[in-house]
């Protein structure tokens, strides 16, 4: 069974076929480690999950590749903000950018390279560009030039007179293009930097990915992943950079992008405000309902987030759970599962397949439960226990096992301190919110109904 993308630098589906017979590289963009991740952050992290564990079933070697953006402007500020170092800033973010990517049962990347730990690879691919005329030094900065590169715009088919005319670049006048972008910047005392035949500076952003991307996958690759965001610039000048400094036609032979998470309608974003992070959604949500939801629009169109869609992927994620039971995963996963699986990676068909199997499962079908649990395990779900799934399951009104236990413990110190007003309180309030309080000899138990 063939797998196929939608390939963004051909706007069509493709039949996938790797470079190397039986090997599949991939790289996808991770994280700049300013502050904590929001929801749409995470989609693509979930989506390429998946597609990662497909690859994995279809071929026996596959490296995944997710670097770690630890040099940019934005992080220089935030750590001015906070008065703490970067390095500080840059290891409590990644720290809790793992916790995140756990919660949300995403598989560690093969490799995740961090950008300042490759800044001499991406000198020597800056100084290749110079060499071969498609990029230039000026006043103390290194700029690609667009109009070296024949078929510049070649992944977001934009004209060179579009993107001068509205691109998101800065216009200084050292630049002998108002299009040509940044390989090295200069560093005051106050930025990050490093020695360079340039003087003392820091990279910019795109040189990053193609300096890493070619280090720990090759010069062609097969798969480059990211958001749709990401389009132009960012993975238009990684072409730029690569295809010129190595002389290839292709970067990576199949661009792959998901759609944006939006929030009534308009797309999730810091700028605007809108955001969920990570952290405040798994407060009231358990991680794998929150991947659920994640999955249940088809990857390249947009999903609208909001706590609804979450409760409501919770509730099918219990119906599952039930249907499964105790059941071991079936080392064979039904044809219609793959199929949806593998026709560019339609998520909400193979869910689908899930609640099929699921009711075959509740009328004692034992092999349909089998192989439920393998589905769901594909897409990075039934991951627990039906057990401890139902004892850990947060209620309709996002209530934790740790907030309940909480709130136990201060309806049994107000009941030491014959506050029986406050400890009937807290019993309606848990009452309410679906789950009954057993108070016994040993103390208070409680179960969700």
């Amino acid at each position: 069974m063939s797998i196929k993308l939608f390939n963004t630098l051909h706007k069509e589906k493709q039949e996938f076929a790797p470079v190397i017979a039986g090997q599949v590289g991939i790289y996808a963009c991770g994280p700049t480690v300013y502050d904590n991740i929001h929801v749409g952050n995470a989609r693509p992290l979930v989506v390429f999950d998946v597609l990662v564990r497909l690859l994995r079933h279809h071929y026996p070697k596959v490296t995944y590749v997710r670097n770690i953006t630890d040099v940019d402007d934005k992080i220089n500020q935030r750590a001015a903000d906070r008065n703490i170092s970067i390095d500080q800033l840059c290891e409590e973010t990644i720290e809790r950018f793992h916790e995140d990517a756990n919660a949300l049962y995403v598989a560690a990347p093969d490799i995740e390279p961090r950008a300042t730990h490759h800044i001499a690879e991406m000198i020597a691919m800056i100084e290749t560009l110079i060499a071969k005329h498609h990029a230039y030094e000026a006043e103390g900065h290194v700029l690609f030039s667009i109009s070296s590169m024949a078929n510049y715009g070649q992944l977001s088919k934009r004209t060179l007179d579009m993107m001068r005319a509205g691109a998101r670049v800065e216009v200084a006048p050292y630049k002998k293009d108002a299009g040509d972008f940044v390989l090295w910047k200069p560093s005051d005392d106050n930025a990050p930097g490093w020695d360079s035949p340039w003087g003392r500076g820091r990279p910019g952003w795109h040189i990053e990915c193609s300096a890493m991307s070619a280090k720990y996958l090759d010069e062609v690759f097969d798969i480059h992943a990211g958001g749709l965001d990401l389009i132009f610039p960012h993975h238009e000048n990684e072409i730029a950079q690569s295809c010129c400094a190595h002389g290839t036609d292709d970067m990576a032979r199949y661009w792959v992008h998901n759609g944006y998470v939006t929030v009534d309608g308009e797309k999730m974003s810091k700028s605007v405000g809108n955001f969920t992070t990570v952290r405040d959604a798994l407060a009231k949500h358990r991680g794998e309902a929150v991947r659920y939801a994640l999955l249940n629009a088809h990857y390249r169109a947009p999903l609208d987030y909001s706590d609804k869609a979450v409760t409501e992927a919770k509730q099918a994620l219990d119906r599952l759970y039930r249907a499964a039971g105790d059941a071991a995963p079936s080392q064979e996963m039904p044809a219609d599962f793959l199929e949806a699986l593998s026709d560019d990676l339609n998520t909400p068909l193979a869910l689908s397949v899930l609640h099929k199997l699921a009711k075959s499962a509740n009328q004692g079908d034992r092999d349909a439960a089998a192989q439920l649990k393998a589905c769901g395990q594909m897409l990075g779900l039934l991951n627990e226990t039906e057990a401890s799934w139902s004892k850990g399951a947060c209620s309709a009104d996002g209530l934790s096992d740790a907030d309940i236990e909480a709130l136990i413990t201060e309806r049994q110190e107000a009941r030491q301190n014959r506050d029986f007003a406050r400890a009937d309180a807290i019993r309606d309030e848990l009452a309410n919110a679906g789950i009954s309080l057993l108070d016994g000899a040993d103390g208070t138990s409680w179960e969700r109904h």
